[in-house]
């Protein structure tokens, strides 16, 4: 297992971490005040649709729930972040499907077929490994989803279940900063490294001998050689 994954996951975390300190010290935060925090349904409904488009359009889900936990707590915060990111999963799947499948197929040639073959024996199962993953992109995957013959329940339901365990990480780690508790950052970096370890262990264990491709299997692994003979080997059983 390549155990630099997990460093510069955990460098993006303390990045965050970071940036929100200063953010809670120095700059007005009115805008959060006034339209999010503490405006109850409507404060809902302006995360999840700013969060679900930004989600969409490839921003980091893991910022959407990290700002979610600093806007509403850990667990409104995992609730509200998971419906946001779910709502950009959604929206990039069907945007592919209906509107825009030439511009995929452009932009990830490759990747669809990898998708496909890894998600249509088991659409639900696959789905979740692939977003239990600490590598990967989620908007590409999303799209090349759409494109695929994918069923959209299992897709997006899949994609929902797998985005908890993350979205629980980052989501602890922006209360964290809101409350002045470092004892939640602290257990962020912990579940994160937990999750991160996890999420390999069952991608290698119920994969079924299918596989995302070179360039995923090189950042799990940190040997390409070892890569190529997976992804061979893989070949061989699709």
């Amino acid at each position: 297992m390549n155990y630099k994954v997990f460093i510069k996951g955990l460098m993006f975390l303390m990045v965050l971490a970071g940036a929100a300190y200063l953010l809670s010290r120095g700059i007005d935060k009115s805008w959060i005040d006034n339209n999010v925090r503490g405006q109850g349904i409507k404060g809902w409904f302006v995360f999840i649709s700013i969060g679900g488009l930004l989600a969409a359009v490839g921003f980091p889900r893991q910022v959407v729930a990290f700002l979610g936990g600093y806007a509403f707590g850990v667990i409104k915060g995992l609730s509200i972040a998971l419906l946001a990111v779910t709502l950009g999963c959604l929206l990039t799947f069907f945007y592919a499907r209906f509107f825009g499948r030439a511009w995929v197929k452009r932009k990830f040639p490759h990747k669809i077929k990898r998708v496909d073959d890894f998600l249509k024996d088991s659409p639900f199962a696959m789905t979740l490994l692939i977003r239990l993953l600490p590598v990967g992109n989620n908007m590409a995957t999303s799209a090349a989803a759409g494109v695929s013959g994918v069923s959209p329940f299992a897709f997006i339901a899949g994609s929902m279940v797998g985005y908890v365990p993350q979205t629980l990480v980052f989501a602890l780690a922006g209360s964290g900063i809101e409350l002045n508790t470092e004892w939640n950052i602290a257990l962020s970096v912990i579940l994160f490294v937990i999750s991160g370890i996890l999420g390999v262990y069952l991608y290698r264990r119920y994969r079924q001998g299918k596989t995302l491709g070179r360039d995923i299997e090189t950042q799990l692994a940190g040997d390409e050689q070892t890569a190529d003979a997976i992804v061979r080997d893989g070949e061989t059983k699709m």
